[in-house]
């Protein structure tokens, strides 16, 4: 199945003194969701933005917000981001004692649920939860930090899993990317079976209406 594709600027790219005019931007350029990036300093080696946040931002925008929660015990904030105005929540499978359970808990709170995998996390762990699943995020780098660059197994690593959902009565659970996504590399991505396309420096780098209307335009052709 081929879902339409949807951009989403990543926040960890974005002028944290200027938020606010950021998302507006991003909103104005056409994006389709807005990714924000939340770290802890112990999953990953880097602290960025909370719950706060998130409630700030919420009436300033009616873009989707995407909250990629790479944190520890994640179950003890997910409530709180879904307060916040958080429209998807993702967690790492890294992180989840009982993955279930907590993908319960996103969707008991009415939002959509999805998971994460590391580069070099078994795509198996992906195949016994998708069917709890709205969307699966594949990282294509190791998170943690910005601007990296794309790992080139993902493309192979993303087939395999659109492969799985497609056969297995799961076509409706999107993919989505994170991770050194580039005007450059967009189409491969999509074409791999990635529908939502995370970026950060590859957008905002530069005129982010102009790069998004070039990456928008190398999927399409």
């Amino acid at each position: 199945m081929t879902h339409s594709l949807k951009l989403a600027p990543s926040l960890l790219s974005a002028d944290f003194a200027n938020l606010e005019r950021d998302v507006r931007l991003c909103e104005s350029a056409g994006a389709d969701v807005l990714h924000v990036d939340v770290m802890d300093g112990h999953f990953v080696p880097n602290i960025t933005i909370g719950p706060l946040v998130v409630q700030a931002l919420r009436p300033k925008t009616s873009m989707i917000i995407d909250c990629h929660l790479m944190i520890e015990n994640p179950d003890a904030y997910i409530p709180a981001f879904a307060e916040a105005g958080a429209d998807w929540i993702s967690v790492h499978v890294e992180t989840c004692r009982h993955l279930h359970r907590t993908l319960g808990l996103i969707r008991s709170l009415g939002k959509r649920a999805g998971i994460v995998l590391n580069p070099a996390t078994p795509l198996e762990f992906a195949y016994s939860a998708a069917e709890h699943c709205d969307f699966i995020l594949l990282m294509s780098v190791n998170p943690g930090f910005g601007g990296q660059s794309f790992i080139p197994s993902f493309i192979s690593r993303c087939r395999s899993l659109r492969q799985y959902l497609d056969s297995h009565g799961l076509a409706h659970v999107e993919i989505e990317v994170d991770g050194g996504v580039k005007i450059d590399n967009a189409a491969e991505i999509y074409q791999a079976g990635a529908s939502i396309l995370v970026s950060g420096s590859g957008l905002f780098a530069g005129d982010l209406t102009e790069n998004m209307r070039l990456m928008r335009a190398q999927v399409n052709s």
